[in-house]
């Protein structure tokens, strides 16, 4: 049976120690053929904290309710038997999970979301029904930046304020785009998004696509020393936005990341937690940077610097 035809799944789930869940998660991806899930709590110390793992281990499998669905449920059970042998494993869970078009029913709960004065964070989808606002159009399905984040509208709302007509404008960190797209929009000629992560590169080129600014956008799979390196069309901008960890920030810093703002440009940072906002600041100052503005959204700040 295609996945297409697909109609409901067998959900297969036990949890077990840390020890045996390589061994068990082993044992479902005989039969999921998609894939199986592991979770486990995860403890962290502070904002820093790449976490400590804890607790049970809690693996889950997906089968398609099939001809052969009976068979499968019969061979996984007597291979979990056997596994116990080597450690006590309980009795899996089996429950029958009906499919339906995901997509298209969260879709009815996503909304446009206004950003300061003038924009607007549009789902692809939807109409714009506020011809006063600067619409950026992002598919929010995709696992990039989709502007729900208050880092992410923080950085926006201080966009706004800087991007003037017909500079350039460096994004650092760029995930979906929404950044150099919504620069664009606000009016800038040139924005430059840079990230690592090579599926952000298909990413922000399909959002400045659908928001018609693909001629205007140039992403490039590297960081701030690939910038300065020249291996991308500019190396400074007047505006240059960063919406990152702090902890990232403070590395790209060590690199030249106030490099890239030219003699009396402006940085926006954001993705900082409140209890980093010092921390940053001063690296920031420690750069030449002079501070300018900050804004806060529950626990996350942005904060703008002048370079003088």
């Amino acid at each position: 049976m295609e996945n297409n035809e697909v109609k409901s799944w067998l959900e297969v789930s036990l949890t077990v120690d840390a020890e045996i869940a390589e061994a068990a998660s082993e044992v479902l991806s005989r039969y999921a053929e998609n894939g199986v899930v592991v979770e486990r709590g995860m403890d962290y110390n502070d904002a820093e904290d790449i976490g400590t793992p804890f607790g049970p281990c809690h693996v889950y499998g997906y089968l398609p309710m099939d001809d052969e669905v009976e068979e499968k449920k019969a061979q996984i059970s007597q291979a979990l038997w056997h596994l116990g042998f080597i450690s006590e494993i309980p009795e899996p869970e089996f429950k029958v999970i009906e499919d339906q078009d995901w997509m298209s029913a969260w879709k009815k709960f996503y909304r446009p979301i206004l950003i300061g004065k003038k924009m607007l964070i549009l789902p692809a989808w939807v109409e714009q029904e506020d011809p006063d606002r600067i619409a950026v159009k992002i598919d929010p399905s995709m696992a990039f930046g989709t502007g729900t984040h208050p880092t992410t509208q923080l950085c926006l709302a201080l966009a706004e304020e800087y991007v003037q007509p017909g500079i350039d404008v460096i994004d650092v960190g760029c995930g979906s785009g929404i950044l150099s797209i919504g620069s664009v929009l606000l009016g800038a000629k040139h924005a430059l998004g840079v990230d690592i992560d090579p599926e952000s590169m298909k990413n922000s080129m399909e959002n400045a696509r659908r928001n018609d600014v693909l001629d205007k956008c140039e992403f490039y799979q590297g960081s701030v020393a690939e910038i300065l390196k020249d291996e991308c069309s500019i190396n400074h901008a007047p505006l240059v936005l960063a919406n990152i960890l702090a902890p990232i920030l403070l590395m790209l810093f060590d690199v030249g990341m106030a490099d890239l703002v030219d003699p009396g440009g402006i940085i926006c940072l954001s993705g900082i937690l409140e209890d980093q906002e010092d921390k940053v600041r001063k690296m920031a100052e420690s750069k030449g940077l002079t501070f300018i503005k900050r804004m806060q959204v529950k626990d996350w700040v942005a904060m703008s610097f002048r370079k003088e």
